[in-house]
């Protein structure tokens, strides 16, 4: 039989050997142990065969024994190796271990409970055994105490592995199952041999036949199915096996510690009643530990789930004392510069922000004052009207700044809940996400919304939100002061230089301002060229306008250098003032500075207007007309007058020009009142054209009375610029059948000198169809006679100014004279407007001026007083115009 189990042991050792190549990592590393323990039992089996016993058998072991329990400690390490290689298969080796070491939430040895119950079942089986039969065969061997226990050496050291091997292989026992019932046959073996050669008694079949059995059962370990795929009734019949395997062994132990069947019948009920009793206690110690190891398992697969989540999530997850120690840190802090063993033991509120101290532990509180989330489970589910309420997490969750390792903050999103781990009941569970670049992004996003991106300066939304709490701010200030500034010229930057030079003018144009201006005041940029600032406590008007005039003098001081150029620009300002207080709304002080604005622009631009009552009132008469004037073009109400054009020398009519005019409810409205805002609404364009259509019919109606009549309109840069304007005029002279040289279009001497390269191309066009051209109001824009050879004029219209100061005033009538004599020289038509007394016509006359307008020879009439004109004139007749024109001086 010796001889058997020599083979049975290197078979097992072979196979288990070979099996460890099958696997790899943790397992395999199980299996070898394993061999090297069935290699061992095969060499003490040898030992014992060559050597014989050489200590007393009923009192020591022999040396043979010593493999034997080498191999006792082999196949422990085996299986609590295979244990651990199971646990961690369940988890996923990503998370089969914590790095830096750090702990898992509530982990902790797990052994020396397994320890302690075995020692129990160890120590009370050695009390009964003694009782029984150990006693007597003691006083009777005469041997030392110590020499005797070494005896029992083996069955103590078996049932002691055992116990501390159970609770893991409860919870874990796919692969440790073969391993143990090997190990259990090992004991029932022992523990027969021992009960024999106590007794005095030879070995017999049963306990030479043990170690066989433990041997198969050890070498079908590593081939045996072990993935999940076994039904929970395979487990439980599994564990069943246990469970009677164990109890057997314990009841062979106390049968042969009984002394078998030789013992005294007086001891038999002594015997059977210690036997029950520790079949009782084993039971009831294999329950326990049952019991605590389903218990220790269920916390533990969930502790390690929560550490899975933990390592696989980008949250950071702390586990905490209640006084804020850190009792666990997940990976996810290798974010914040921190390893995670680095934050264990450090305080929690050492790393959040002073300022955010407070809720966290307002948090803290709720949390320990809360049920955890085991007790939470175990109540009912919340109904459907409960969902989300004030207890969520949601609710709970707080925002705080935290330390990285840099000694930067990071802003986080924070909850704080219950964590209920074994042994820790009081701990919190701390979840943090990391929101800083969503902070980062709000604030960005919150700067854009109330800055320029351009120029850096606060933005029209920033200057009405803060003129609307300093106004509401009684006590901070008792008058704020809002001063506008355009950028007179502008447009022309963009259009001669680009947009791009002209984003680098705004730009230092920002910071010229925002040097003049004091720390404590804001500069805000408008819109387009307009920028605005807020005098958050304005003394006085002067005051103010001192700063609109140093605001001013930084635009104009010197060019500004953009694309290569540099660029001269000046300012046009507006200053207004409110009283702090509930009655003074913001939008008022900020209109008002608008209009003040605008009121300097119209004047020409680069000075300071500081906002009077009167201002908004032509600023709301000038809005009705435009709505008026809308409604007028819409229904008919303009008319069209013509005031004609003499030759001074024949006194003919040669010419009328158109002029427009509207009936405003019953009444003639002067056209300064009107023209303007026409012309900076745009309704200057459909008007304009209405009047060419117009006059263009009644031109060519004329043509038929005096085939050298001819007919002259005026014409805006808003016109000349609007798109297909040139091909339109060219559709009218069609439709109307007026040859292109009975057509003259007037433009203001201002035009001309602010022409811009579209004007004069679309003047060219009409030129090269045959229309004439004349620069009215010549002398008042500050042209020069280079601008007169810019363009192919035809004729040049003094102004009445000039003609008014003739015969009296020498000045004037020097000048006239001049643009007469230039007139003539450059070959073109000169026309003089405003004669309304005789001496003026004679003096003209006297300077050679070739043609006329006004009132001595004709005011503006309807079309029928002009074809009264031609008649007389064409039928020799001297009235009208032209008795006027024959009085002597």
């Amino acid at each position: 039989m010796s001889v058997l189990g020599m083979l049975a042991w290197f078979a097992a050792a072979a196979s288990c050997w070979l099996g460890a190549r099958r696997h790899e990592g943790s397992v395999a590393r199980g299996y070898r142990w394993l061999a090297g323990a069935a290699l061992l039992y095969c060499v003490g089996l040898v030992l014992a065969q060559v050597l014989g016993d050489t200590l007393n058998p009923a009192s020591g072991l022999s040396f043979a024994d010593l493999p034997s329990l080498l191999a006792l400690a082999s196949v422990a390490i085996g299986i609590t190796v295979l244990v651990g290689a199971e646990r961690d298969a369940e988890i996923g080796s990503a998370v089969a271990g914590e790095p830096d070491g750090s702990a898992g939430p509530g982990s902790g040895p797990s052994v020396l409970p397994g320890l302690a119950d075995g020692y129990v079942m160890a120590v009370a089986l050695l009390v009964i055994a003694w009782v029984t039969q150990f006693s007597d065969e003691f006083h009777r061997s005469g041997d030392r105490p110590g020499l005797f226990l070494i005896a029992l050496g083996h069955p103590l050291a078996d049932l002691a592995v055992l116990g501390a091997l159970l609770p893991m292989v409860t919870t874990a026992w796919r692969r440790a199952v073969l391993p143990y019932l090997a190990l259990l046959a090992v004991a029932a073996g022992d523990a027969l041999s021992v009960g024999q050669r106590v007794a005095g008694g030879h070995l017999g079949v049963a306990a030479q036949l043990m170690p066989v059995i433990a041997a198969l059962l050890l070498a079908g370990a590593p081939w045996r199915i072990t993935e999940p795929g076994w039904t929970r009734r395979t487990a439980n019949s599994a564990v069943t096996a246990v469970i009677a395997a164990t109890t057997a062994s314990i009841a062979t132990v106390v049968v042969i510690a009984s002394g078998l069947a030789g013992g005294p019948a007086s001891g038999v009920a002594l015997v059977v009643a210690g036997g029950a009793g520790v079949l009782v206690l084993s039971a009831r110690v294999f329950m326990l530990v049952r019991e605590n190891g389903m218990v220790l398992g269920i916390w533990r697969e969930s502790s390690r789930n929560l550490r899975n989540l933990a390592s696989r999530t980008s949250d950071i997850v702390l586990v905490c004392e209640p006084d804020g120690t850190i009792r666990y840190a997940s990976r996810a802090v290798a974010v914040y510069g921190y390893a995670p063993g680095a934050l264990v033991g450090r305080r929690l509120l050492d790393l959040i922000h002073p300022e955010d101290q407070g809720a966290a532990l307002a948090a803290v509180r709720r949390a320990l004052s809360e049920p955890s989330a085991a007790e939470s489970a175990e109540s009912a589910e919340p109904s459907e009207g409960e969902a989300g309420g004030p207890g969520s997490a949601d609710a709970d969750r707080f925002p705080a700044r935290v330390r990285a390792a840099d000694g930067t903050w990071r802003h986080v999103e924070a909850a704080v809940l219950r964590y209920q781990a074994p042994g820790s009941p009081g701990q919190l569970l701390v979840t943090a996400r990391d929101v800083s670049d969503q902070v980062a992004l709000r604030q960005q996003v919150a700067h854009l919304t109330f800055h320029d991106g351009l120029t850096g300066l606060p933005n029209r939304a920033y200057l009405e939100e803060r003129t609307r709490d300093k106004l509401a701010d009684v006590a901070a200030a008792r008058r704020i002061g809002v001063v506008f500034l355009d950028l007179d010229r502008f447009t022309a930057v963009n259009d001669s230089v680009g947009h791009g030079a002209g984003d680098l003018v705004l730009a230092q144009a920002a910071r010229r301002m925002r040097a003049v201006v004091p720390v404590h005041d804001t500069v805000a940029r408008w819109g387009s060229d307009e920028f605005a600032v807020l005098v958050e406590d304005a003394g006085s008007v002067q005051e103010v306008a001192e700063i609109a005039e140093r605001l001013a003098a930084a635009i104009a001081a010197e060019p500004f250098q953009a694309g290569g150029q540099q660029i001269a620009l000046t300012a046009s300002v507006g200053v207004a003032l409110a009283e702090a207080g509930p009655d003074s709304p913001p939008g008022l002080v900020l209109r008002n500075a608008d209009v003040a604005m605008s009121r300097a622009k119209e004047a020409g631009g680069d000075r300071v207007e500081i906002y009077a009552a009167h201002m908004h009132a032509d600023v709301v008469r000038r809005l009705e007309i435009v709505s008026d004037l809308q409604r007028a073009v819409t229904n008919g109400e303009l008319t069209l007058q013509y005031q004609p054009v003499i030759e001074l020398a024949t006194s003919q009519v040669v010419g009328a020009e158109a002029l427009v005019r509207w009936w405003r409810g019953g009444q003639d409205v002067a056209p300064r009142e009107y023209l303007g805002a026409a012309e900076e609404s745009g309704l200057i364009v459909p008007i304009g054209e209405w009047v060419l259509r117009e006059a263009c019919v009644q031109g060519a109606a004329w043509r038929r009375l005096s085939a050298d009549f001819g007919v002259c309109v005026n014409l805006s840069a808003r016109q000349i610029t609007a798109p297909l304007f040139t091909a339109r005029v060219a559709a009218i002279l069609a439709e109307t059948g007026l040859p292109p040289g009975a057509l003259t279009v007037e433009v203001n001497e201002r035009v001309l000198v602010e022409a811009d390269d579209l004007i004069v191309d679309r003047l060219a066009e009409l030129n090269r169809l045959g229309i004439r051209m004349a620069i009215d109001d010549f002398g008042t824009g500050y042209a020069s006679l280079a601008n007169l050879r810019q363009l192919p004029l035809d004729t040049i219209k003094i102004d009445p100014s000039f003609v008014a100061g003739l015969g009296h005033d020498e000045t004037l009538t020097l000048l006239t004279r001049t643009v007469v004599q230039v007139g003539r020289e450059l070959g073109l038509r000169v026309i003089a407007e405003g004669i309304e007394q005789p001496r003026q016509l004679a003096a003209l006359r006297e300077m050679g001026c070739g043609y006329g307008q006004g009132f001595l020879m004709g005011r503006p009439m309807a079309a029928s007083g002009v074809e009264a004109l031609i008649t007389d004139a064409e039928g020799g007749e001297t009235n009208g115009a032209s008795r006027n024109l024959r009085q002597p001086a």
